[in-house]
């Protein structure tokens, strides 16, 4: 008996009619010749809910629905989450859909309605932002069928318990990854860098054209050729770029929902397609109380889907990063020069000048960019009027931290190493940016 009536359910229509049944019997005992009115008016509701049992509950299996979900989310990006619904009643029949959704997206109000034609099947769309990684679990897909009627529904359950990994964010991989086949990233804000001079890596020879470098003039070919013939040159190839990530305390400040490790993984993502598009060797590994996550800089088909993976597997309880290792680590296994980008981040110049030694260190070895973030909410506590003697004091302190966040990048000058400064939602293109700058200028 409980397991026949469990898909039964009452809709609003009908205790709104109850209501006013109720109403007219209150108001037959001040007019009496209301109470057959209210009596007949109870009949005919009795008799359309009966009419609307039979007519819902009679058709066995009205209404078959599956959730289509993507093989993997993108972290920090809307997903689309698409719902295929099925109306086989032979008449219109209206739909309350409820999704259960993982609980990481906190969300208990999702629900949508449609009337479904007859003998119809629809698809639905929603949307959903990740801002996590690791496994979400979808619930029960649940649709409540009415008809025209209104007054009682019946549940139909679909799916259960389907899990989705969420991946770093591959829609801007997606994004970035023809423009940078096309060298055509400067659609994205992506600067075009003036190339000086030229690398000492020969292409081939060519005819001279209009424009072409003077310098790069091949006296013996034109000899040969009885017209004048250049060299042409090309980016170096195969060059060593590691992304390192820091994922300890300073990481955890959050931006946009996401921490700032998440955006440093999802940059390095996208930095790591660019780097092997321009056939350069792509490595990664994180660090905080020591060097985890270790992708040592390939150029091989499998290698995106090795440094993805590392990076969706990035746990971290936000320890004090150790610097001493990361120095130790990469002066013992990364023999050759390479380009290193270092996410990290430093709001004092204390925080710097405690880790600087290890920096210097490095960047004798290696070309060393330091990555590190703005603080927006400085930011806007600046532009804001100070109108209080508190409002004025606060307005200076930001002041002083967003001064030193300047001069932690000259201080770095000092010393050779390159630097970022960005916000977490142009890290991607900064860091894109800065790569292409020292690649233009050959300096790796």
């Amino acid at each position: 008996m409980r397991k026949l009536f469990r898909p039964f359910f009452i809709q609003h229509r009908f205790f709104y009619a109850c209501i006013g049944v109720v109403v007219v019997f209150v108001v037959s005992f001040i007019i009496p010749n209301l109470f057959n009115i209210a009596k007949l008016i109870l009949l005919i509701l009795l008799t359309f809910t009966v009419l609307d049992v039979l007519i819902i509950f009679l058709v066995k299996k009205g209404i078959e629905a599956r959730r289509i979900l993507p093989d993997k989310l993108s972290n920090g990006d809307q997903n689309p989450i698409q719902l295929s619904v099925s109306n086989y009643y032979t008449f219109p029949v209206f739909a309350t859909i409820i999704d259960e959704v993982p609980e990481q997206f906190q969300i208990r109000d999702l629900e949508i309605q449609r009337k479904l034609p007859a003998s119809s099947t629809q698809d639905l769309q929603y949307e959903l932002r990740p801002t996590e990684r690791g496994e979400y679990v979808f619930g029960r897909l649940n649709i409540y069928i009415g008809s025209f009627l209104g007054l009682v529904a019946k549940r139909y359950i679909f799916e259960d318990d389907v899990m989705v990994p969420t991946y770093p964010s591959f829609l801007q991989l997606k994004k970035y990854e023809m423009l940078a086949i096309s060298n055509n990233l400067h659609q994205y804000g992506v600067k075009k860098i003036r190339r000086l001079g030229h690398t000492m890596e020969f292409e081939q020879i060519k005819e001279y054209v209009r424009g072409d470098d003077l310098r790069t003039i091949n006296w013996k070919a034109t000899a040969k050729k009885n017209q004048l013939m250049v060299n042409q040159y090309q980016d170096e190839k195969s060059q060593p770029v590691y992304s390192v990530i820091d994922k300890g305390r300073v990481m955890k400040m959050p931006f946009d929902e996401l921490s700032l490790l998440d955006h440093a993984i999802n940059a390095s993502l996208v930095m790591s397609n660019v780097i092997l598009r321009k056939q350069d060797r792509a490595g990664l590994f994180t660090f905080s109380k020591k060097v985890e996550d270790v992708v040592v800089a390939q150029r091989r088909n499998s290698q995106m889907n090795m440094i993805l993976e590392a990076l969706y597997n990035v746990y971290t309880d936000f320890y004090e990063s150790d610097f001493s290792r990361l120095y130790t680590e990469i002066k013992r296994n990364i023999t050759h020069r390479s380009l290193i980008l270092l996410y990290t981040n430093f709001e004092t110049m204390d925080g710097l000048n405690r880790q600087l030694a290890y920096l210097k260190g490095i960047a004798k070895n290696h070309l060393l960019v330091v990555i590190f973030f703005k603080n927006t909410e400085l930011k806007k506590l600046i532009e804001q009027p100070a109108e209080t003697i508190q409002q004025v004091y606060d307005k200076v302190i930001a002041e002083k931290f967003d001064f030193e966040k300047r001069l932690i990048v000259n201080e770095l000058k000092k010393y050779g190493i390159y630097s970022i400064l960005t916000t977490p939602e142009d890290l991607t293109i900064d860091t894109i940016n800065k790569y292409l700058e020292i690649k233009a200028r050959g300096l790796l």
